[in-house]
């Protein structure tokens, strides 16, 4: 009687013997370098390949839907917003009458005051202040509803560039289109810009409007009837958005392209056609003035 040969050990574990192996290489490993499959058990290795062979879902917009677990741009966005008024609060002494500081003198966006040295600051920094703690959390309830959606939809830096592209937008609007010495402030133009873009997702998606035109349409009636809103800015951001929005998802599509990379550049291109022509559209209106 031929004695047995003695087990293989472990490929990973050389002191331990083992009967068992992997059901794709065949490599004999112990219990704890196993993972149950489909069919029969992998070896740590069988199982880290065959995640990387595992194609990315990605969602309408190209986005790897698995990298964005929490909307931290949102709320970032939110911080910047609030620790903004909290510092013209201090500076003017008041939470009710904060634009008294220094700082929303320097930002508040008055058209007649672009084409003047550091004028274009007040382009962008306009959008992150707000007249009183109403309008501040009026508005931040709004980007706290939509942002999270908007974000995982289109990635973390897309919904950045059209939040900005959409402040532009209104800046530029009301830089072209309103009295030279309106004073406006607020992130209402980059907001109403991610409502355009929530709507665009839901279109591209074929989910149902009508919540979002309903909510839409509520805040362009308030745009309308309630005095000293800043029409021309809120309409600005709202189109800036929806066109950045639907050059992301639509325009690839238009042009036939079907490889991921070359539509999310086509789609960053489209996002920076409209940033240029925001910028543009500001810089013609503002010597004039």
């Amino acid at each position: 009687m031929q004695p047995q040969p003695p087990a293989p050990a472990c490929y990973r574990h050389p002191d331990r013997a083992t009967g068992l192996a992997c059901t794709r290489c065949g490599r004999p490993a112990c219990p704890e370098c196993l993972t149950a499959a489909a069919v029969g058990q992998h070896c740590v290795e069988c199982v880290r390949q065959g995640r990387a062979d595992v194609r990315p879902v990605r969602n309408a917009a190209g986005t790897t839907v698995s990298r964005i677990p929490q909307p931290f741009v949102t709320y970032t966005l939110i911080a910047l917003n609030v620790i903004v008024f909290a510092v013209t609060a201090t500076q003017a002494h008041s939470v009710m009458d904060n634009k008294r500081s220094q700082l929303f003198y320097d930002w508040v966006l008055v058209p007649g005051f672009v084409g003047e040295s550091g004028g274009w600051l007040r382009v962008l920094g306009s959008g992150f202040l707000h007249y009183g703690p109403i309008h501040l959390l009026a508005n931040m309830f709004a980007l706290y509803v939509l942002g999270p959606y908007c974000e995982v939809a289109l990635g973390r830096a897309r919904f950045v560039a059209v939040y900005l592209v959409s402040l532009l937008g209104g800046s530029a609007a009301i830089t072209a289109l309103s009295d030279p010495l309106t004073a406006s402030a607020g992130a209402s133009g980059a907001i109403f810009g991610i409502f355009g873009a929530v709507a665009v997702v839901m279109l591209r998606t074929r989910q149902n409007l009508t919540q979002i035109a309903v909510l839409l349409g509520i805040n362009l009636v308030i745009t309308f009837s309630v005095p000293g809103i800043s029409v021309w800015g809120h309409l600005g951001g709202l189109l800036a958005g929806t066109v950045a929005t639907g050059g992301i998802l639509y325009l690839p599509r238009w042009l036939g392209i079907r490889d991921t990379r070359t539509a999310l550049t086509v789609g960053w291109a489209a996002v920076a056609v409209v940033a240029l022509t925001a910028v543009l559209v500001t810089a013609v209106a503002a010597p004039s003035l």
